[in-house]
């Protein structure tokens, strides 16, 4: 048994230092760290609420590195966005902590199916460089405070949700890049800062996933000029496909 404990959590860190290097690389480092989660004997809620601890100081780390390219967007200053997203990830967070874990497994692969499709849509669908911005104040607003309650939610393809909305607003790819690292740094803490209260935090697991998601990061650092992000993207675009398939079989 004890031997099978040490290789549920040797092949968890190993799979978290993949998720680093695919965050730092192509993003949907999600789509690994939620079914390893899963492996090790959790509930698709603890799994989420866990892999969300695990993975934020990666997330702090690129927020921190592409810091001087943030900007508002949509007529909206950058501290209202931050503010906007702060809130939604509290919203989103306690939302999370009220469903019910057998709620939580049945829209879990839903979950997984959009996010797969969203993580899909944006790497492949064609983006124009330029474009005249279609959201103003209000819908620049609203759109960030919807997507930061859903990544206190759950958070998968977050990051290509902010890029549509922010690209939308008006900013280039570049600022509109930085900025959503920012925001979803943002959105995370404030779930983060609630779920380590949270009794269904397997703090083993999140300890590992965290150590191997940021060594994973460094290595990608390193590596973002020597490795072919489409694959990675097609790779995660895979598990993820892998995986609603998986949970939808396996739901109750």
């Amino acid at each position: 048994m004890a031997n099978a404990v040490t290789m549920e959590l040797a092949i968890l860190f190993a799979i978290a230092v993949w998720a680093g290097i695919q965050n730092a690389l192509a993003g949907g480092g999600t789509f690994l760290t939620l079914p390893a989660l899963m492996l090790t004997h959790m509930t698709a809620l603890a799994a989420n609420i866990t892999s969300t601890i695990a993975l934020f100081p990666g997330q702090v780390a690129s927020s921190w590195a592409g810091r001087e390219h943030v900007a508002g967007a949509g007529g909206l200053s950058f501290r209202t966005m931050f503010i906007l997203s702060l809130v939604g990830g509290i919203a989103g967070a306690i939302l999370l902590l009220v469903t019910p874990s057998s709620i939580f497994s049945h829209l879990v692969p839903w979950l997984v199916l959009f996010a797969t499709s969203v993580f899909a849509y944006g790497s492949f669908v064609p983006r124009k460089a330029e474009r005249p911005p279609v959201l103003g104040r209000v819908g620049a607003g609203i759109a960030q405070f919807c997507i930061s309650v859903y990544g206190g939610y759950f958070g998968g393809g977050i990051g290509f949700l902010m890029l549509a909305a922010l690209t939308a607003a008006g900013l280039n790819i570049r600022g509109a890049s930085a900025t959503k690292n920012v925001l979803a740094g943002v959105m995370n803490a404030s779930a983060v800062a609630i779920f380590v209260f949270s009794p269904q935090v397997h703090w083993l697991q999140a300890t590992i996933a965290c150590i191997g998601a940021v060594i994973g990061g460094w290595i990608g650092g390193h590596l973002v000029s020597r490795v072919n992000q489409t694959f990675l993207r097609a790779a995660a675009v895979a598990i993820g496909i892998a995986l609603t398939i998986g949970l939808f079989l396996r739901a109750p």
